[in-house]
């Protein structure tokens, strides 16, 4: 039983700095409130252009971020 929690916090760590790097990867979204009061520059047309990099890292964030809460909650149970 100690073998499989060492496994699944060595998993959680690595899911958790995976997280960490793929946010930081990941391009900002520009234009919260203050793009709304002041206008903002793109048109509809550009904002739904994504960049595959910036898609592929979203994705992957996601897929990693349900692999971390799996890992948190089966850790809990030890």
């Amino acid at each position: 039983m100690q073998v499989l929690e060492t496994v699944l916090i060595v998993l959680e760590v690595i899911a958790s700095l995976g997280m960490i790097v793929l946010v930081l990867l990941q391009s900002g979204k520009e234009a919260g409130l203050s793009g709304a009061l002041s206008g903002s520059t793109n048109s509809y047309l550009s904002k739904n252009k994504q960049s595959s990099r910036d898609h592929l890292y979203a994705t992957c964030t996601k897929w990693v971020a349900i692999v971390w809460v799996l890992l948190t909650l089966s850790l809990s149970f030890f």
